[in-house]
């Protein structure tokens, strides 16, 4: 069985998705469908930048997208690849998960740029820049990270926002509370603590508000039946309701991305071959979740051929 999987914010880089968009036709014409969608030159950003405009995250979590539907446009386009045929399941981490619905038709792509556009201005608004933070806690399992957010918080937010691999734990809320615990790891046997380079702090409850705007704008979209089930970020396990996958999504702004749980879950489905679609973030991870899958990236036309030679 085979899941095909879509990066998170982090992934993006100035310069994506130039050399697909100059080798296809079919790329280019996915990164006009996002610039008309959202009347905007992102792609243009994304092949120039600047980096600083490129990691806002209005632009980055569009950006990521189209960079990742773009390959699969290509294998549609140029391999007669089929996603319904050589899937079993799409999963995604964080806008990852909107990359996921899109690829297996839930949203179209026009929807999906709009609502991650939306998405991005609305977690970016939430909390005014300087009040929240997040840190990447290495060597930590979930129990650990867990034990250390409670101890930090003193009242303060402090939670665990993404469960990524047996080893690599965020943590996101109040920056103070987040930087108690970057200076409190050792005592809880973690390795390392690293605050990150974001404008917010996701996934945490302080991200309400923007919740309440997807959830705004979730109701106003129209969902289809996806062609795959998604893994849901919040659930660890997969659905295909278009009500659900709303309702998800909206949680996913607050929630934890449990991808972890997910990978894992996948495994003991059977999935055994994982794909992750414009990026070679999640297969790292995916590797310390399931050491024995098959893990492959797809982000150059090399890739692409040679991803379409093994299906």
């Amino acid at each position: 069985m085979r899941a095909f999987v879509f990066p998170g914010q982090g992934s993006q880089s100035v310069g994506m998705g130039k050399a697909l968009a100059e080798a296809s036709p079919a790329a280019k014409e996915l990164f006009q469908e996002v610039d008309d969608a959202l009347s905007q030159h992102l792609f243009r950003i994304m092949v120039e930048g600047p980096e600083s405009d490129l990691t806002l995250t209005e632009n980055a979590q569009p950006a990521i997208m189209a960079n990742a539907l773009a390959t699969l446009r290509v294998m549609q386009k140029e391999g007669g690849f089929s996603l319904a045929e050589k899937g079993d399941f799409v999963a995604g981490h964080s806008l990852g998960e909107y990359s996921a619905l899109c690829a297996a038709e839930a949203f179209d792509i026009g929807t999906t740029s709009r609502l991650l556009k939306l998405r991005g201005q609305a977690m970016q608004a939430a909390v005014p820049v300087g009040e929240g933070a997040m840190a990447a806690l290495l060597g930590a399992d979930i129990d650990k990270a867990q034990a250390l957010a409670d101890a930090a918080a003193e009242g303060e937010v402090c939670t665990v926002a993404n469960d990524n691999d047996p080893s690599q734990v965020v943590i996101s809320g109040h920056r103070g509370a987040i930087e108690r615990a970057v200076a409190m790891v050792k005592d809880h046997g973690i390795k390392r603590g690293v605050l990150l380079p974001v404008s917010a702090p996701f996934h945490c409850p302080l991200m309400q508000p923007a919740a309440d705007a997807m959830e705004e704008a979730l109701a106003g979209a129209k969902i289809n039946t996806p062609l795959l089930p998604v893994y849901a970020n919040v659930l660890a396990s997969a659905i295909a309701d278009p009500d659900e996958i709303r309702l998800r999504l909206v949680e996913q702004v607050t929630g934890r991305v449990r991808w972890r749980e997910s990978v894992a879950a996948m495994w003991e489905a059977g999935v055994t071959d994982f794909v992750e679609l414009g990026g070679k973030v999640l297969g790292p991870m995916i590797k310390r979740i399931a050491p024995d899958a098959t893990v492959r990236s797809v982000v150059t036309m090399d890739d692409v051929e040679a991803a379409l030679g093994s299906f």
